[in-house]
């Protein structure tokens, strides 16, 4: 088991879950942050105690994100790496058409926390010149037409680049990952044809295990048809 630890939000189920399954793979320690204790639980289990620590909390209130790496500094000894990765989309697309309330509630995960995971780990990550990815998407490298969800992804693509240029200074890196449509249950029914949660997670350990001399700073992942 190596002595570096990943620590991951939306861990529960997708592509957080099978990123912490391939990093455990790879000889990483992986602290597991998402909402649904049940589902963690049973992650944290099959990974095994050695390697996994399982951390209920909700993205969006920065007490449970400080409270979290915290524990996981003091279980592990550190965190090396940061996958920022909770989000969600609209059930109504579109502005005309589209809830007030529904897109605060996505613009408080896609975007406020994506702050808060960043501003909770940042010191952490600084000790040990780590590595922070973030969960991008397609959606976030074009324009579609009256998209609120894609404008929320705009803003991670855009926090990316500058966090990049952030945490050179301290030698750290920084990755966005773009991908497209992925069969996860973030959509009401499944799309067998498109990406894998695995092709992702693949991705991000592609990212995290580069040698030091190369910065990858997004990787645009698209389902072959």
């Amino acid at each position: 088991m190596s002595s570096k630890t990943l620590f991951i939000t939306g861990a529960s189920t997708g592509i957080g879950a099978e990123t912490a399954r391939a990093a455990v793979r790879d000889g990483w320690r992986v602290a597991l942050f998402a909402r649904s204790q049940d589902k963690l639980d049973a992650l944290a289990g099959e990974l095994g105690s050695e390697a996994a620590l399982a951390l209920p909390g909700d993205v969006t209130k920065m007490s449970d994100l400080e409270a979290a790496i915290a524990r996981t500094e003091d279980h592990f000894g550190s965190v090396d790496a940061v996958f920022a990765n909770a989000g969600r989309g609209l059930d109504t697309a579109g502005v005309s058409e589209g809830d007030a309330q529904e897109w605060r509630d996505m613009m408080e995960i896609n975007v406020m926390g994506m702050l808060w995971t960043l501003k909770a780990s940042y010191d952490a990550l600084k000790k040990t010149k780590g590595h922070l990815v973030l969960t991008g998407s397609a959606a976030g490298r074009r324009h579609i037409k009256g998209s609120i969800y894609s404008a929320s992804k705009w803003f991670v693509h855009g926090l990316a680049g500058n966090m990049s240029a952030d945490m050179r200074e301290f030698g750290g890196r920084c990755t966005v990952i773009a991908p497209g449509m992925v069969d996860t249950p973030f959509f009401d029914s499944p799309k067998p044809e498109k990406l894998k949660p695995e092709d992702v997670a693949a991705a991000v350990m592609h990212a995290l295990n580069a040698p030091e001399r190369a910065s990858v700073e997004e990787i645009f992942l698209m389902p072959t048809n």
